[in-house]
């Protein structure tokens, strides 16, 4: 067996192509981007004939339904998810046998109450365990997802299973995670996202916590802020997400066709650059720059039902549909043809935000601008500029009406992408004028200026 990783570093997820020998292959927890998967089975000769999932996801769309659809692929589920859509229902304890590999399926439940994790085994080398969130590199995924009432008996079954259901498994298992680093759905994990078990007894936290009265009083208090979207993307999954095909693409509008559809209703999203946005932007639109963690922020600040209109101005509209698509927005309706600078034309208005450096954010906070730190609060407290208002870009639009009208407003985070949607959602609730800190935390360090942590 091989196993290659498909990690998406801005959802802190792996998922992976097994070559399972005899020219078949597997994909375990598989997302909507499912072209790279084809790609690669393709180069090495290989026929998807299985794909596998963990748990219901939370923080992306399953790509099980659209890979099935192009290559036959059984799709097999843990039963326990009560998927909607044709597919083999996985039950604890049951084995398959795929090609030349065993499989032995695991109840491990905390992260989903029908999390299954699945152990590979083959000859002449160790075990492969696929843990899904049931166990990560230097933690475990979140017991909080499902609703409040069950956190608490989900954190007593993620003790039992990371304590003793993969107990009789060998020290050189080797650990193939879905969660890891940079997903909001990992507590404790670290930059590395394959392991082994021997490694995580010696070292993950989880495991040297035996006391399961004080891991279910600990646990929830180290996980991250949950964006929106993780708690409406369960349901999504389980009724089975439509296929590409059925989903239209965003048109070509020209600045009066954008406009209309604005006018009756949908919201403009610019994923240019920080840059571009400063300079000119159509008033109201959202700031969300495509990069990594795109997908994240739109599932996080933007409301499902709404119809897109994008800004794109050279970024790639094949790149920007596919990270939309895979947090479930699927009501796209157009992009701006001949960008900013068609608009510009149309004579309809522009907006800006003024992109600073620190010298000039410090003069602006001498003269009585508010200082607002986007950042999360494990961010805040390892240094932060004095006096800044700590509200995490993930919870702004709730506070936008406490803070003041009419004052200026400087928004700094780690570089500037986050402080530049910042400033485009408190443009939206009308306030101004709008300071973005370029560079962040980094260019006030590195001016010279203070920095504070808590306690200092």
């Amino acid at each position: 067996m091989k196993v290659m990783p498909f990690v998406h570093e801005g959802l802190g997820n792996s998922s992976y192509l097994v070559d399972l020998g005899e020219g078949q292959a597997l994909v375990v927890d598989p997302d909507r981007s499912i072209q790279r998967y084809l790609q690669l089975a393709e180069a090495r000769g290989l026929r998807i004939v299985a794909l596998l999932e963990t748990h219901l996801h939370a923080d992306f769309v399953s790509g099980a339904r659209e890979l099935a659809h192009a290559t036959g692929a059984r799709i097999l589920l843990p039963a326990g998810e009560q998927a909607k859509f044709p597919h083999e229902a996985i039950e604890a304890g049951q084995r398959l046998r795929l090609a030349s590999a065993d499989i032995e399926a695991l109840a491990s439940p905390g992260h989903t109450p029908e999390h299954l994790a699945y152990v590979l085994r083959s000859a002449r080398q160790p075990p492969q365990l696929f843990s899904g969130g049931a166990l990560i590199v230097g933690g475990a995924a979140r017991t909080d997802l499902i609703s409040p009432d069950l956190t608490e008996s989900l954190t007593r079954s993620l003790f039992h299973t990371v304590h003793q259901v993969f107990a009789a498994l060998p020290d050189n298992t080797i650990l193939y995670p879905t969660h890891g680093g940079g997903s909001f759905c990992s507590t404790g994990a670290g930059g590395e996202r394959i392991s082994t078990l021997g490694r995580e007894r010696a070292s993950n936290p989880l495991l040297r916590q035996t006391e399961q009265e004080e891991f279910v009083r600990w646990l929830p208090r180290t996980f991250p802020a949950a964006p929106d979207y993780f708690f409406r993307l369960r349901a999504f999954n389980q009724a089975g997400p439509r296929l590409r095909g059925e989903i239209p693409s965003p048109r070509p509008l020209s600045a009066d066709e954008f406009a209309e559809a604005l006018a009756a209703g949908a919201i403009v999203i610019d994923v240019r650059s920080k840059e571009e946005y400063s300079l000119a932007h159509v008033p109201n639109a959202i700031s969300n720059p495509l990069r990594d963690v795109y997908a994240t922020w739109l599932g996080w600040l933007v409301p499902p039902d709404l119809p897109l209109l994008f800004v794109t101005d050279g970024v790639r509209l094949e790149d920007v549909v596919a990270e939309s698509l895979l947090v479930g927005y699927e009501r796209f309706v157009g992009w701006l043809q001949g960008g900013i600078t068609a608009w510009q034309a149309s004579g309809r208005p522009v907006a800006e935000v003024r992109l600073v450096d620190a010298q000039a954010a410090r003069r602006a906070i001498v003269d009585g601008a508010e200082i607002l730190d986007v950042r999360e609060s494990d961010e805040f407290a390892s240094g932060h500029i004095e006096g800044a208002l700590q509200l995490p870009l993930g919870r702004l639009q709730d506070v936008a009406a406490t803070l003041p009208k009419g004052r200026p407003l400087v928004a700094y985070c780690g570089h500037g992408e986050r402080a530049s949607t910042a400033a485009s959602l408190l443009e939206r609730a009308g306030l101004g004028p709008l300071l973005n800190l370029d560079g962040g935390i980094e260019a006030w360090r590195a001016a010279g200026y203070p920095i504070f942590t808590n306690g200092s």
